[in-house]
């Protein structure tokens, strides 16, 4: 099977082959993974998206470091290609999404069975394949640690990215106002035909005065939610909106710089402050993560989320999905389609 292996860290955005990049040549030769269980499935991956957390990891930046060689990948969907005898609610055929640590950067993946998700009729399999990882970082961080409320106000940094977009239509299924920061026309068009109501060009707006002068026109005292996947200077600019008993979801640094929010400040101003590490629902959680996908693909089903696809490459050019997404040259997700799937959206 084909697969993208990591044999040393390095530039994600570098040509395979090259001195810089963490990639050889793609594999066409490498083992298909056999069942290693009962109640292991294996998956004919259809698509598989890309993660900021999948970039730091292939430079040696990210928390976790996977012992070289490896596989990388996260979210991915597909056709099961085979079952174990433990098997008892998937069948081959079946369509099916989920996420792994490692290991959708390739034709096959193994899966133990209640890791997987079934795709409900009529969604589409490969933008289905972007939707754990974004769509379940920001239900996890609004519906179960904010617990975002009808009429509360969200302000969402970084809203044209993969978790911004997820974060600016779950904000609005829960009914709230919602203020969407991004870069360039073309993505604050697209910010505001999912759903915000006030859109902000952070490369020329004054990002506090356009979202005051917006709160005003609308009777609202200030920001009840800042969902914040980007840092630095942004997010310290952003803390000058915030109410009284505000929530401040930490969902990771794009821009690079870690902010420093003042506990003084957090305790006067009665803020609660949430790191958001999705992944590790998995270990400490994982009935809530399960549910939160449930309901996700629930929503999916009925219309009430899409999952925009961006950008979409072959596994060989890895390099240029990478560079869309250093770059942000994305609106939506970015994804890697297989071979068997890159005819047709299954």
């Amino acid at each position: 099977m084909e697969a993208l292996v990591v044999r040393r860290l390095g530039e994600p955005t570098a040509a395979p082959g090259g001195e810089a990049s963490p990639f050889a040549a793609v594999s066409g030769d490498h083992p298909v993974p056999e069942l290693s269980s009962p109640t292991a499935v294996r998956v004919r991956v259809a698509a598989t998206s890309l993660n900021f957390a999948t970039f730091l990891q292939l430079q040696g930046r990210y928390q976790e470091r996977p012992p070289l060689p490896f596989v990388p990948g996260s979210d991915y969907a597909g056709v099961v290609d085979a079952v174990g005898p433990g098997v008892r609610g998937l069948r081959p055929g079946d369509r099916v999404c989920s996420f792994a640590g490692l290991g959708s950067f390739a034709d096959f993946i193994v899966a133990e069975e209640k890791q997987l998700f079934l795709v409900p009729d009529g969604c589409d399999l490969v933008a289905t394949g972007a939707l754990p990882v974004a769509f379940g970082t920001s239900h996890l961080a609004l519906v179960h640690r904010a617990q975002l409320k009808a009429g509360q106000v969200l302000l969402v940094l970084g809203a044209a990215g993969g978790v911004g977009v997820s974060a600016v239509q779950i904000g609005k299924v829960c009914g709230a106002v919602v203020i969407a920061v991004a870069r360039g026309v073309e993505k604050l068009q697209y910010l505001k035909s999912i759903g915000a109501d006030h859109v902000i060009d952070s490369s020329k707006d004054n990002v506090i005065e356009s979202a005051k002068f917006f709160l005003k026109a609308r009777g609202l005292k200030g920001v009840d939610v800042l969902y914040d996947p980007v840092g630095g200077k942004l997010t310290q600019d952003s803390l000058k909106l915030l109410n009284w008993g505000a929530h401040i979801l930490v969902i990771g640094f794009a821009s690079g710089d870690v902010p420093v929010i003042r506990a003084n400040i957090a305790l006067v101003k009665n803020w609660t402050i949430h790191g958001l590490y999705w992944g590790s629902y998995s270990t400490h959680q994982p009935r809530v993560l399960i549910d939160s996908l449930n309901e996700l693909l629930s929503w999916l089903s009925k219309g009430l989320i899409t999952v925009q696809i961006s950008h979409c490459y072959r596994l060989a050019e890895a390099h240029l999905a990478f560079a869309a997404l250093r770059d942000r040259k994305a609106v939506g997700k970015v994804m890697i389609v297989m071979a068997s799937s890159a005819k047709s959206r299954l």
